[in-house]
């Protein structure tokens, strides 16, 4: 049993929200939940359609307008395919030469730099290069002695000449054979002292998206260990039908849509259309290279671009904005028109076709109005609170 009190309260407070969502004291349940969504719709409708924002404010949120133009949008070209890594910003880590592993200092989506330390590995074969360049290292220094002397020996004729110059060429030889050696040393990554060890260092700067590497385990120098890439630019490899084909050119403007980010776009350029056709799905692969914004592309992501057809015959030019100058309230598509230094009005508007970013207006607006494209999220959020007043 709840205590009396309880009791009355849970009863007023009841009876408080049927009064105020203007349902009857004796109305059913269902009657004040319709009557709850009647009130917000009303709501809604009520939103104001100004708002003033301050200078400084105006500048915080980096509000910027663009004029309303006409404008014949691309026709476009819609082709599926994936995003993948730039080959020349991707470089895999392996050992020199066979060994086995003794530290490792990185993992998964990990960020490195150029330089920093991966993977220490233990090779033998660092033994016997050094010991080889150490020892022709010492006979080069003995030989080079020998011909000297005999180079001073000459001069008093007391030395064939002849022996002078074999001596020469002896230590000429064993000079060489050093040199050899020790770029043998520089290449598996030792110097001529110190430990049998190598430590395997990032050649680039960028995420690790592959590991393949155990303490312990051994390493030949066929296996990889890990992967480095930079994706801070990536591409887009789009898969185009032999009857596109001829459509399709290099610089064109594109905008992929992946499957992962159904609201995001991404703009890029066709870098390069592939010279031959996959005999199995008869398609040749473009190339769109797009800004990892955000980090937001990741490698395999599946969806489709929209690339622009030059030379195709264009729509009959119409109003078109941004498409970031768009923003949805009360269920509704609307725009900022700026009407005075800091004072802006919500226009409701009819949306046509999308292309590349823009997007047509078929009703709301007139052509010469400047409609807000940088900044609408803050303005949406004034309006939301009901925000009439200026905001400091």
């Amino acid at each position: 049993m709840k205590p009396g009190w309880l009791v009355a309260a849970c009863a007023l407070s009841f009876a408080c929200q049927r009064a105020e969502s203007g349902a009857p004291q004796g109305a059913p349940a269902s009657s004040v939940v319709k009557a709850a969504k009647e009130q917000e719709k009303v709501q809604h409708e009520v939103l104001p359609h100004r708002v003033r924002v301050s200078k400084q404010v105006a500048l915080n949120a980096k509000i910027a307008v663009a004029r309303v133009e006409k404008a014949a949008l691309s026709v476009l070209l819609t082709l599926p395919g994936e995003i993948a890594a730039d080959p020349d910003r991707v470089a895999r880590i392996s050992s020199p030469a066979a060994g086995r592993i003794d530290a490792v200092r990185f993992r998964e989506g990990q960020s490195v730099k150029k330089g920093d330390p991966l993977v220490v590995i233990r090779v033998p074969e660092i033994a016997r290069v050094r010991a080889s360049h150490l020892s022709t290292q010492a006979k080069a220094k003995a030989a080079r002695a020998n011909a000297t002397r005999l180079r001073s020996l000459l001069a008093e004729r007391l030395a064939a000449e002849q022996a002078v110059l074999d001596a020469e060429a002896e230590a000429d030889a064993l000079e060489l054979e050093a040199q050899s050696s020790a770029a043998e040393l520089g290449a598996l990554g030792a110097a001529s002292s110190g430990a049998f060890a190598v430590t395997l260092r990032s050649p680039i700067s960028g995420s690790v998206v592959a590991r393949d590497a155990v303490v312990g385990q051994p390493a030949s120098a066929e296996q990889v260990l890990g992967t480095v890439a930079d994706l801070d630019q990536v591409w887009f490899l789009a898969r185009v039908f032999e009857k596109d084909l001829g459509q399709l050119k290099v610089g064109a403007k594109a905008e992929v849509h992946l499957n992962a980010y159904p609201d995001e776009h991404f703009a890029g350029t066709v870098e390069y259309i592939g010279q031959q056709i996959d005999i199995v799905a008869r398609t040749v692969t473009a190339r769109v290279r797009l800004q990892n914004r955000d980090g937001l592309l990741r490698l395999g992501l599946f969806g489709t671009s929209q690339i622009a057809l030059e030379g195709a015959e264009k729509s009959a030019p119409k109003l078109v904005v941004d498409r970031a100058s768009v923003t949805d309230v009360g269920g509704k598509d609307v725009v900022f028109v700026r009407e005075s230094e800091g004072e802006y009005e919500l226009h409701e508007v009819t949306l046509g076709r999308e292309a590349l970013g823009k997007v047509e207006v078929l009703a709301g607006l007139r052509e010469g109005e400047d409609v807000v494209s940088d900044g609408v999220f803050t303005l949406k959020s004034l309006v939301l609170k009901g925000s009439f007043a200026e905001e400091d």
